[in-house]
């Protein structure tokens, strides 16, 4: 494990892959990206959400409208983004990083590092670990957008595991930012249903009757979302692999409750066959599912 760096900076991990790598194609994708839906009914300060984190070309625009709408309805000190772990390192505790701040083309975000320094203390729920930042795009790939959405506000990269501390990392992450005055957003960069031969995972078959079975996988999480369940994200994660950050959408939960949540919205809820299907049309084998979601 690393210890906290007071002058380094990351530098992109999938910048030219995920997203384009030169800074003023990466600033007007990202700003073509940004364009917010309807508020959801109630008038309540918006607090959270769910953002996709495959390549743009897949799901930035689901991203950007999610980011867009929580943009409309508050300025926060700081975007607590909750990522999925794709680095094949085991770890039982949510992984802050080592870096004073994240450059992306073009940009750079500061990370908040008495938050980071505070959180790290609780040992057990959190830990400084570069290795599971290094590489890992849930986060890098919304940088380009949060910086547009939230100009000069600082971030917090927190990766976490799909275990049954991942609601408790949430509430004490947002108990932490309560008792230091902050306004916080909070963010979980998860993807959905991973399903075709690509990933190992097709129970009903391939083919579009499959894809819709991955569509109803997607649901039978949204719908514990809608509840704002979340201690029960895990729990249907692990039996029905229908995210790949289970734990980062647990942890955002439990951090909106923290702050008085009352509702989850689903903006938009597709998958990777239709989001390609105008640009690059696949057959339909594989797919992974995608939802733009915002709590308040």
């Amino acid at each position: 494990m690393s210890p906290p760096s007071t002058s380094t900076v990351r530098s992109p991990a999938v910048a030219g892959t995920f997203y384009p790598i030169h800074p003023t194609a990466c600033r007007q994708q990202a700003e073509a990206f940004l364009r917010p839906a309807p508020a959801p009914a109630g008038n309540r300060p918006l607090l959270g959400g769910i953002v996709p984190h495959a390549g743009w070309i897949c799901s930035g625009a689901i991203a950007g409208q999610t980011i867009a709408t929580l943009a409309q309805s508050t300025r926060p000190d700081v975007v607590v983004v909750f990522g999925a772990i794709h680095t094949p390192v085991r770890v039982d505790y949510a992984a802050l990083d080592s870096h004073s701040g994240w450059a992306v083309p073009g940009g750079q975000s500061a990370v908040h590092e008495p938050l980071q320094r505070h959180l790290a203390e609780q040992r057990g729920l959190f830990a400084v670990d570069e290795r599971l930042h290094r590489y890992e795009h849930a986060v890098e790939v919304e940088l380009p957008m949060l910086q547009l959405a939230f100009p000069n506000t600082a971030i917090l990269p927190v990766e976490v595991p799909v275990n049954q501390q991942a609601a408790e990392i949430g509430r004490q992450t947002a108990r932490r930012i309560q008792k230091s005055n902050l306004r916080a957003i909070y963010l979980a960069s998860s993807d959905l249903t991973h399903y075709g031969p690509n990933y190992g995972f097709y129970p009903a078959g391939i083919g579009l009757p499959g894809i819709q079975w991955a569509n109803d996988n997607d649901r039978r999480l949204l719908d514990l979302v809608r509840r704002l369940a979340a201690d029960a994200i895990v729990p249907e994660v692990r039996a029905h692999y229908n995210a790949c950050g289970g734990g980062a959408i647990a942890a955002m939960l439990a951090a909106c409750l923290e702050h008085g949540a009352t509702q989850a919205t689903v903006l938009r809820h597709t998958n990777s066959y239709e989001t390609l299907a105008d640009v690059q049309p696949q057959p339909p084998d594989n797919s992974v599912g995608y939802a733009g979601v915002v709590i308040g």
